[in-house]
């Protein structure tokens, strides 16, 4: 077999998705992409595919490496996500031509079913209890959210007691047996980051994400980690096993690389087995489209120290095009209880609505991330 083709499709609201032919007339599907810069990794994806137009789509490992190791430079978000949709794209070849989930190619299950949450109040949190009551209605078992919206680097006290009173409103709808992860998106400064963090014991999170930019001194993460009790979770801006190690040596107790930013698959697995050796577990960042998610869920099958997974069903950025309508049947998306069913059709296990695809595409889409400002004019983090 010989990879024949490789397509790109400028999906609303704001993705990118990667078709790979080859000569027998298999195809895999991926999702490579930085939410605002899908243009950018697009180009990228392009300038790759001479690296494996013309190979056996077979040897994934051979492939990344190449794709990862075959130039000068490397890394960063947009190499690392053109890498990861070709890596999805080439093990949902794998399993079709195998006729096996990836998940069985990867070691088989090692659970049952996997327990997802749901996201509310979007970036400036409002309306907590109702949100979050309705998601316990349809049957989830855990919710996150933003606490705050934009931040100084010194909250006020009114500011902070507002991010906690946010925090009680959904600890108070889900109830001491259902599960709370809670959001900084990197909006805070770490002095703030470890005040929070302290006071937000209270309310027993699941986990607090990305309480401090992820570019800063390790010394930094641990110290936001011995803040408090509370479990701290990282990932969604690193995108290799080497950046892992030093949050994982600062203590961080979730890791959370992102299927399309980090590597794809193949890096997930690896990311997954380093975070074993510190006794973290792996939730990964998954706020993006259907093959995205579908490869997240094959990771998550044949993981052990797997523990949630993110989806974007209903999503305030989706501006209602939700993730399921690009896909020919959305049964793997179908949750029951909070949880998702194990795939059994080879691959990814969905099947891509092609014609959809290519009618967005030609539309396409131009998303960017939004830029905020403080009161005094500067530049704060979104």
């Amino acid at each position: 077999m010989q990879i024949t083709g490789i397509e790109t499709f400028l999906v609303a609201p704001r993705w990118l998705f990667l078709k790979v032919s080859t000569d027998e007339g298999i195809a895999g599907w991926g999702e490579p992409v930085v939410e605002g810069r899908a243009g950018t990794v697009r180009a990228a994806v392009h300038e790759l595919a001479e690296l494996v137009i013309g190979k056996d789509p077979l040897r994934i490992e051979d492939h990344w490496q190449v794709l990862r190791r075959g130039g000068f430079y490397r890394g960063g978000p947009v190499l690392s996500s053109a890498l990861a949709g070709f890596d999805q794209a080439l093990w949902d070849i794998a399993g079709k031509a195998r006729n096996a989930p990836v998940h069985e190619l990867l070691g088989g299950p090692v659970r049952d079913r996997v327990r997802v949450y749901s996201w509310v109040g979007g970036d400036r949190p409002s309306g907590i209890f109702n949100a979050v009551s309705a998601q316990v209605e349809r049957g989830f078992t855990a919710v996150k959210m933003n606490v705050a919206g934009p931040l100084g680097p010194i909250a006020t006290p009114a500011e902070a007691q507002a991010a906690l009173a946010r925090a009680r409103e959904a600890r108070e709808a889900l109830g001491p047996d259902r599960d709370l992860a809670i959001d900084f998106h990197g909006r805070v400064s770490p002095a703030m980051a470890r005040r929070l963090v302290k006071m937000l014991e209270e309310v027993q999170p699941m986990f607090v994400e990305e309480p401090v930019l992820p570019e800063l001194s390790a010394d930094v993460v641990k110290s936001v980690v011995e803040a408090s009790t509370v479990p701290i979770a990282l990932g969604e801006r690193l995108f290799s096993r080497w950046e892992f190690k030093p949050v994982l040596d600062a203590g961080v107790a979730v890791v959370q690389p992102d299927p399309s930013h980090a590597g794809g698959i193949s890096e997930l697995r690896r990311i997954a087995a380093l975070a074993e050796v510190y006794g973290a577990n792996l939730a990964p960042h998954c706020p993006l489209g259907p093959i995205s998610l579908a490869a997240a869920l094959q990771v998550a099958f044949a993981t052990p120290n797997f523990l949630i997974q993110e989806q974007s069903l209903g999503m305030h950025y989706h501006d209602g095009r939700e993730p399921v309508a690009y896909l020919a049947d959305d049964a793997l998306f179908r949750f029951v209880d909070g949880y998702a069913a194990r795939p059994t059709a080879p691959g990814l296990g969905i099947e891509v609505d092609e014609e959809a695809v290519r009618r967005a595409d030609e539309t396409g889409h131009a998303w960017r991330s939004p830029v905020w400002r403080l009161p005094d004019g500067s530049l704060t983090e979104w």
